[in-house]
């Protein structure tokens, strides 16, 4: 089981984290989102539709961990290229290149241009046809701080224009960047909150002893539930997991 009893609901507009750290479901949860994981129990809706349907695949862009570009085209190139794919007029082009700051760098093969400016062509694609809904799946992993604040002011323009993005990260200072933060751990959502309702509850200025505060008082709730239950949860996951399979 990866995701464990896991509601949630995200509202328009806005640039909501989703922070955690490795492995504990951020990426099958936004898979789940676009409509690309399958889930065995629960519904998901996105604008309105079952996730995945096909009236939303103008409407919800992934951008995953790794590039999905070529790196043997120009910036230029690729968009061309994905545009034709999507239906999205050719005009379009020019306009993303120009969002996302890549004017300069338009007729540059992507094998020439540096980490964080290829972390701006994939983001390209992904806004091409203005979609109403951008999930991105760790942009901004091994990048340098600084082009790590320039990413992120990137999603506050485009979120100031009406789109929802949906972003993952396990670096935790980029918390305070959130209009909304959602704290995820073992498949689980331990804390939906702002970054100034997470510092008030807990105490902490600092976003990460923050996050620590918040799992330390998920530990102890699980503690206090099983107290008197020889069953611990993850024995009774693994039984219910094997009543399901049987």
């Amino acid at each position: 089981m990866v995701l464990d009893g896991l509601s949630l609901h995200i509202p328009a507009g806005q640039v909501i984290g989703l922070l955690g750290p490795s492995g504990c479901g951020k990426t099958t949860l936004m898979r789940s989102i676009v409509g690309v994981q399958r889930v065995r129990g629960g519904t998901v809706r996105v604008l309105g539709e079952s996730a995945g349907a096909v009236g939303l695949r103008h409407r919800v862009a992934y951008g995953t961990q790794d590039a999905a570009v070529y790196g043997d085209l120009t910036v230029r190139e690729n968009l061309r290229y994905f545009a034709a794919v999507l239906g999205v007029p050719s005009a379009d082009v020019d306009r993303v290149i120009d969002e996302v700051g890549l004017t300069e760098q338009a007729g540059r093969a992507v094998d020439a241009l540096s980490g964080g400016q290829v972390n701006r062509v994939s983001l390209g694609i992904a806004l091409l046809g203005s979609p109403e809904l951008v999930v991105l799946d760790e942009p901004t992993v091994g990048l340098d701080p600084v082009l790590r604040v320039e990413l992120w002011e990137l999603f506050r323009r485009i979120a100031s224009g009406g789109t929802t993005m949906l972003v993952s990260s396990h670096v935790m200072d980029e918390a305070l960047r959130c209009d909304r933060l959602l704290l995820m751990r073992e498949g689980r959502i331990i804390a939906d909150t702002t970054p100034q309702q997470l510092r008030d509850v807990t105490g902490e200025s600092d976003p990460e002893a923050a996050f620590l505060a918040i799992i330390e008082r998920d530990l102890a709730a699980a503690r206090q539930a099983d107290d008197g239950h020889p069953e611990t949860r993850r024995e009774r996951r693994l039984r219910q997991q094997g009543e399901e399979d049987a």
